[in-house]
């Protein structure tokens, strides 16, 4: 890779780490409510993939996509106020956290219900194929979603049909507080894929470098042979599940030891080491970053929230029976 195409995966990287701590920050000032998911440390995984989609592409999340709704293109401005629950919101602030959404950006939420986003992204590929558009979905979900009923059938209908879909399993090792081996009876995930004829592989998602360059060759094996192909990302989240997870059901040393492995602080010390990057350099993004969303937060203070005259806007039932004189009683 070229020293541009290094510097942009590292201020993408920082990008996102700096809108998860600042989300967390207002979420005890309680300017951000609801659930909130943070993405920290799983930063890698949607640098690396996503630098390679394109305008034209679909992009499925889960709840905890701040970082992909970014990378696709949705300003943080957008972002930010949708936190807030404001009307300038990507979804007019009836989404927040984990609703994000731009049909404009192709990205297709933001699903809260775990596995959700697997049929819908299998659908927008269909239609991409009937109506012979150049698109492949982007698909992203995390291990749990693979002990769900939408998975199976996803994977099942993807190969039958050959979907242009890149399914990017984020696997952090736990589902909400359940470690992967408490309840998969086979832990091997590319295994699963495979069953149903579909090709995978298994990427070390704390390597940005590593992410980058199979996502390479996986968009371009789908553009070739315009069918799926499944991709576990070993990863993991250094915070908790969400801002109400106590964290208990795993080592703080085994969280201490991932640290070690931080996608973002080792891929700096290579930049360093090869003369990339140097103090100033990272002075510039960092305060490039810090600008994005200091301006961000203060247009989403700015913003106002749907008036109350707007509630049923967009709800599709409308009763319109007209209610006569009650009966007489006989």
């Amino acid at each position: 890779m070229n020293p541009e195409t290094l510097l942009r995966l590292l201020k993408n990287m920082l990008r996102l780490r700096h809108m998860e701590e600042l989300c967390a920050e207002l979420y005890t000032q309680e300017k951000i409510r609801g659930f909130l998911h943070l993405y920290i440390g799983q930063e890698a995984v949607a640098c690396g993939v996503l630098e390679h989609a394109r305008q034209q592409d679909n992009v499925v999340a889960t709840y905890r996509e701040h970082g992909h709704a970014l990378l696709k293109g949705i300003t943080a401005k957008a972002i930010m106020a949708e936190m807030f629950g404001k009307k300038d919101g990507c979804s007019r602030g009836r989404g927040g956290s984990m609703h994000l959404y731009s049909a404009e950006q192709r990205f297709f939420g933001g699903n809260a219900i775990v596995a959700s986003g697997l049929p819908h992204a299998a659908g927008l590929a269909l239609a991409a194929k009937i109506l012979k558009e150049d698109r492949i979905s982007i698909c992203f979900f995390g291990d749990g979603a693979m002990a769900e009923g939408e998975f199976h059938e996803t994977m099942n209908l993807a190969a039958l049909w050959k979907l242009p879909i890149l399914f990017c399993c984020e696997n952090n090792l736990y589902a909400m507080g359940t470690a992967l081996n408490r309840y998969q009876s086979e832990t091997n995930l590319v295994k699963k894929a495979a069953s149903y004829n579909i090709p995978g592989i298994t990427v070390d998602g704390m390597n940005v470098q590593e992410v980058y360059n199979k996502s390479k060759e996986l968009f371009a094996f789908i553009k070739a042979e315009k069918g799926p192909f499944f991709v576990e990302f070993k990863t993991y989240r250094f915070r908790p599940h969400s801002m109400f997870d106590p964290d208990l059901y795993r080592s703080k040393q085994e969280i201490s030891e991932w640290k070690v492995r931080c996608p973002i602080e080792n891929f700096k010390k290579e930049l360093f080491d090869k003369k990339i990057l140097d103090l100033n350099m990272l002075k510039n993004i960092q305060q490039e970053i810090e600008i994005e969303f200091s301006e961000a937060v203060k247009f989403a203070e700015a913003s106002e929230y749907e008036p109350i005259q707007d509630l049923e806007k967009d709800v599709y039932y409308e009763n319109k029976l007209q209610r006569g004189p009650a009966p007489s009683t006989p």
